[in-house]
């Protein structure tokens, strides 16, 4: 689920006895303001029925998981489930089966992982879901665990791991909360050493280009939060030139360098200077021109490329971008054998390669599909042979999921709108069904894709069919698409999603007695704004962790957005022009909440960076102070979307409830 989001506003907390203050003061937001467990396990009796499956078949995590091969072959590595609920890594050396737990998860999620070198293992883990994360190395049989990041308060942005050396490279906020700058680490020793400052904070140094030994060879700038610079280095010379100024708007980014030429100033680059549609070309930097097309498309953007190790010089395999569904366009000798295997064998479904040893000998392939969870295969490319390695949720039986099917529709202005509907089997045989509206989250550059939706799988269990719509300022549709929303968030692109729902209703599926609508992020914002701009369209809507009031929301950015809020400006609301303010005030749902009619839901995580807890406090409490009962569920160990197994069940069990509920009134 794309959880995309935003926010926050300072709100006082009052309590009811000097203890109840004491211990409110320790939490974030108003701790006087959640529903009890109690009442909100009053929601879970209305989802009544003799269900096939349950809300744990669907969210309860994989037994096993994020299976990865290490760099020599010679070991397997994997994610598994303890009773406990704890997803610890272990390590599996395949010659012996003798297995090792590497990595253990506490009170905190293990984020990502992955294998630095054949021995040594990597891991990313912040607290309660604050996104300050911290970078771990730890020996494959779980001894000599470092810190590599060992700083409070710190963001890790990224990590890049300099192949056949003891080195990583990230960029971290640790100098200048709002600026990151690039830091190499030795992931043996952990020692760290600064590569670049990036000192101005009005135009600061927001990505940086390394070449595969680690050697810094570019960088970009977004200069007053509206331009931006990129930078390339004269190899002859050692000087940083400008070779591009872009306004913001426009895309002109190096995705990597071209290590397959002997040209070492070629690189593959994704834009959209001359075009609609991105686009990826190959670009000599140095020179400064495109040097070939490699590859677009006339409908969507493409900015995805894969190329090989070293053992193939580097050489690109293939190009892939989301249309419909998933697109792959095979361009090395070898990947168009393996695409040509793989697709034979896994026909329509999707696949893609996430690990291989170092020779490619093994690939590991993750298949999936609208009606597949997923599962791991391993692929011998010397014998040709597959075989299934692990199903991830082999209780969800394919026969009896349901479709996603792609729609498209035209807005009431006229544009060209795609999405998704998730139809239960009641719809498939003529029966008018109940509707869940799913708007997605950011709201810019992100959109919803065909595949596996457990929400929407769920709620087909129970009879309701979803509609996801790519509105106006979702990405991959090119920048026209993309900028017609600017400035219309609340207003057109709420517009879109409304047509939608004219759309399926129209087509014969849908109850329009029993519509609801929920979303994540600005798919929370989505949802009280359905219920304030159309409130006789909707029976009721779940706002999960989404802006309340767009002024607090602004004023709550974490400082490493603060950058970028020119930028925000002119893709929501420039708060300073006060005609545009006029215009976010009217669609900030804290000042329309006389127009709420519709039972409303609101869950939160409490250590939210980017919505902050008091964006749903103060919604919940403004809708309270009205004579609404208000159901809130705040989570204090998570953050921006719930992470833990138990409390995304939790969550979902109280969503059908609430559902249920409000279908049947």
């Amino acid at each position: 689920m794309n959880l995309k989001i935003l926010t926050a506003v300072s709100i006082f907390v009052s309590a009811i006895a000097a203890n109840a203050q004491s211990t409110a003061a320790k939490l974030p937001g108003d701790a006087t303001l959640p529903s009890s467990k109690e009442s909100l396990e009053k929601m879970v009796s209305f989802d009544k029925g003799n269900f096939k499956y349950r809300v744990e078949d669907y969210f309860a995590r994989p037994n096993a998981s994020s299976f990865k091969i290490s760099p020599d072959g010679q070991y397997l590595s994997y994610k598994e489930k303890d009773k406990d609920k704890k997803n610890h890594v272990y390590v599996k050396e395949l010659k012996t089966g003798k297995i090792t737990k590497a990595i253990v998860e506490k009170e905190d999620l293990i984020g990502s992982y992955g294998w630095l070198d054949k021995k040594r293992l990597f891991y990313t883990q912040d607290k309660g879901g604050n996104e300050n994360h911290h970078l771990y190395a730890v020996d494959i049989d779980g001894k000599n665990v470092k810190d590599l990041t060992p700083f409070e308060g710190v963001t890790l942005r990224s990590v890049n791991i300099i192949k056949d050396t003891n080195f990583v490279i990230v960029a971290l906020n640790k100098n200048n909360k709002q600026i990151f700058e690039p830091f190499k680490i030795n992931f043996i020793t952990g020692e760290m050493t600064q590569l670049y400052e990036n000192k101005d904070v009005n135009s600061p140094i927001n990505s940086y280009l390394f070449d595969k030994d680690g050697n810094m060879r570019g960088y970009s700038v977004l200069e007053n939060g509206l331009t931006t610079k990129t930078f390339y280095k004269d190899l002859e010379t050692g000087k940083f030139n400008l070779i591009q100024s872009t306004d913001w708007k426009n895309t002109f980014s190096i995705i990597e360098l071209n290590d397959n030429s002997k040209n070492k100033d070629e690189a593959y680059v994704v834009t959209n200077l001359d075009s609609d549609k991105e686009r990826i070309v190959l670009y000599n930097l140095k020179k400064n021109t495109i040097i070939k097309e490699v590859y677009s498309d006339p409908v969507y953007d493409v900015s995805s490329i894969s190329t090989a190790r070293k053992n193939r010089n580097y050489e690109l395999d293939y190009i892939s971008y989301t249309g419909v569904k998933g697109i792959t366009i095979p361009v090395s000798k070898f990947y168009k054998e393996v695409y040509s295997k793989l697709s034979a064998q896994f026909k329509d479904k999707d696949f893609s390669i996430v690990s291989s040893d170092n020779n490619e000998n093994k690939l590991l392939v993750f298949v999936t599909s609208d009606k597949l969870y997923g599962k791991y295969y391993e692929y011998d490319t010397k014998t040709k042979n597959i075989k299934l390695l692990y199903d991830l949720m082999p209780q969800l039986k394919e026969e009896d999921m349901a479709v996603m099917r792609p729609i498209e529709f035209k807005s009431r202005d006229g544009l060209t709108i795609h999405g998704y509907i998730t139809l239960p089997k009641a719809a498939l045989e003529g029966k008018k069904v109940p509707l869940i509206v799913n708007p997605h989250g950011g709201p810019q550059t992100i959109r919803d894709e065909w595949g596996f939706n457990p929400e929407a799988q769920l709620f087909a269990s129970r009879g309701y069919a979803t509609l996801q719509v790519n509105f106006r300022i979702s990405g991959g549709y090119g920048k026209e698409f993309l900028q017609s929303g600017y400035k219309q968030i609340g207003r057109k692109v709420m517009d879109d999603v409304e047509d939608g729902v004219k759309y399926v209703i129209k087509q014969g599926w849908i109850d329009q007695s029993k519509v609801a609508i929920y979303g994540g992020s600005h798919g929370g914002y989505a949802t009280l704004m359905g219920l304030i701009k159309t409130p006789d369209l909707y029976s009721c809507g779940v706002d999960y962790v989404g802006v309340s009031n767009i002024f607090t929301f602004f004023n709550s950015f974490p400082e490493y957005w603060k950058p970028y809020k020119e930028m925000v400006k002119e893709i929501w609301y420039d708060l300073d022009n006060p005609k545009e303010a006029e215009i976010a005030k009217e669609v900030s749902p804290i000042f329309q909440i006389d127009k709420i009619k519709k039972p409303l839901f609101v869950a939160q995580g409490a250590n939210d960076p980017r919505v902050n807890i008091n964006e749903s406090d103060q919604i919940v409490k403004a809708m309270r102070a009205k004579g609404f009962e208000v159901p809130y569920m705040v989570k204090y160990d998570e953050g921006h979307g719930f992470q833990k197994e138990s409390n995304s069940i939790e969550l979902y069990k109280y969503m059908l409830g609430f559902f249920a509920e409000n279908f049947n009134k």
